[in-house]
């Protein structure tokens, strides 16, 4: 489980960032990932994934980054669809709110240790 988590972690620092907006896009939808990156406007993650503005707050930045690194432990375990399911659901661990909106208020933390808690349970 350490190894997966090392890797989760060594991934999410090391790839691109557009790259991670590609991919979590991709498992999440454009709204969701805009959600979580803390954007108003979905079009602006279409702008991230196609390179058309590299221009992105820390603060999403470190979402965007932390959803990815979740979304990569998750994936070692777990399909797309289950890990889909397990950003939009309500959460126990997170005092019932969804891992999504969690990372969206920021609690990154708190998303990553609910993340390892349902891998490791899996």
């Amino acid at each position: 489980m350490s190894a997966v988590i090392e890797q989760a972690h060594r991934l999410s620092i090391r790839v691109p960032l557009d790259g991670a907006v590609r991919e979590l896009q991709g498992l999440l939808s454009r709204r969701l990932t805009a959600y979580i990156a803390g954007v108003k406007d979905a079009k602006t993650v279409t702008r991230w994934v196609n390179g058309e503005t590299t221009d992105m707050r820390q603060a999403s930045e470190e979402r965007v980054r932390t959803a990815y690194e979740i979304m990569q432990l998750l994936l070692a375990f777990d399909s797309p669809e289950v890990v889909r399911a397990w950003f939009i659901g309500l959460n126990p661990e997170l005092g019932d709110v969804s891992p999504a909106e969690a990372l969206h208020e920021g609690r990154l933390k708190e998303a990553l240790s609910a993340a390892r808690a349902f891998a490791a349970g899996g």
